[in-house]
């Protein structure tokens, strides 16, 4: 089943009282409803997927498309009011609020952890700062941490002995550790646990109804049921760093609502405003891409094969080399912003394109690969563009 739906920005969420909505696109403007069904009706078939969500914000407009089931056997249609885990995209969620706690003037993105955990003073990790867990400049720190480690205090322990594969400023690998410890800084310098941290404030402050680390009861008929590689539902499994580095369920209009306060369209308070554009800052720069706090950018307009190398697997999973950026590089919007996510069950994707006020969000309950979802955009993408 494939459904099609707009909505405008709600001004009670993100406009000042008395302002008027974005003006709408010109009636040139290619077709939503006629260049999406095409591109993911055969995206959700090529790799089975039961359940897909595409929306897109033009200046402030949102339309979605939904294809399909939110589960595999008994699920209902899918709507842009399903929730969806978003793997790492949950990751932009924390680097807003640490931005945010830096803002506040509740912590320093260039000091040392190890002036927040005097156990890491004189460790390799203490030397880092929360600027370089944000932007994955470690030296090579694993993507997952051992089984063996139960809790924080043998977080701690094994974080104290860690050893870089190289200098943290010269290689990067991508890592569900480094961001979940900079969840648990963050939290840390709040004074509250990272779950109460992004549900109570940071969640409401961009005016996100249906985000959440911990899915309510009542919104449970609303969370899809997540599909493996091998058919078998999912979902996610708690586990240590888990809220912090991939936890965040949402849907396809909270997201975009989230991509519209990132492209300043709209109103947010004037601290998460200057907080959302700290995480734009362009800090090193990959063979790729400009390495924002977890955003990664390109410029615009860019080749699809720079895309597909950006985002492949080698590039997230092995050391690469690095460049700081002095000084770093302030938001650019003639760019091209992206940032994917997995679990288990489901696949997620999100981009930018700021001078265009044009935000797209793509939510699956299916983990597929990520070069065949940057395919789709970029189709979309020029689709919407009359390329």
């Amino acid at each position: 089943m494939i459904t099609l739906s707009r909505r405008a920005l709600l001004a009670s969420t993100l406009l000042p009282l008395g302002a008027a909505l974005a003006p709408a696109r010109a009636q040139s403007a290619p077709d939503f409803g006629k260049v999406a069904p095409p591109i993911f009706s055969a995206l959700a078939k090529a790799n089975d997927i039961p359940g897909l969500v595409v929306g897109i914000t033009r200046k402030g407009e949102h339309e979605i498309l939904a294809i399909g089931q939110t589960a595999r056997t008994g699920g209902q249609p899918v709507d842009g009011d399903t929730l969806f885990e978003l793997g790492s995209v949950s990751k932009t969620f924390i680097v807003a609020l640490a931005a945010l706690a830096a803002e506040r003037g509740q912590l320093d993105l260039n000091a040392p952890l190890e002036k927040v955990a005097q156990r890491l003073t004189g460790t390799a990790f203490g030397a880092l700062t929360p600027l370089d867990l944000a932007t994955h400049a470690t030296g090579g720190m694993p993507l997952q941490l051992p089984d063996s480690i139960r809790n924080e205090k043998e977080l701690v322990e094994w974080l104290a002995a860690w050893k870089p594969a190289a200098p943290p400023a010269t290689r990067r690998a991508y890592s569900n550790i480094s961001i979940g410890v900079l969840g648990l800084v963050t939290a840390t310098a709040l004074g509250v646990s990272f779950p109460r941290a992004a549900q109570r404030d940071l969640f409401p402050l961009l005016g996100l109804n249906s985000t959440y680390i911990d899915v309510p009861e009542d919104a449970m008929a609303r969370y899809a049921m997540g599909t493996t590689k091998d058919n078998k539902p999912a979902r996610l499994t708690p586990g240590l760093l888990g809220p912090e580095a991939y936890g965040v369920k949402s849907t396809a209009l909270d997201m975009l609502t989230f991509l519209d306060a990132n492209m300043g369209v709209g109103t947010v308070e004037p601290d998460m405003a200057r907080a959302l554009a700290r995480t734009h800052t362009g800090y090193f720069e990959t063979k790729s891409y400009v390495q924002e706090m977890v955003w990664e950018r390109y410029p615009w307009p860019v080749g699809r094969d720079r895309l597909l190398a950006g985002n492949s697997a080698d590039m997230a999973m092995k050391p690469q080399p690095i460049t700081r950026l002095d000084p770093p590089s302030p938001p650019a919007p003639a760019s091209f912003i992206n940032k994917t996510g997995s679990t288990n069950g489901f696949g997620s994707y999100v981009v930018m394109l700021p001078a265009e006020k044009l935000g797209i969000v793509v939510l699956a309950n299916r983990n597929y690969p990520n070069e065949e979802r940057v395919k789709a955009v970029y189709a979309l993408v020029e689709g919407l563009r009359g390329a």
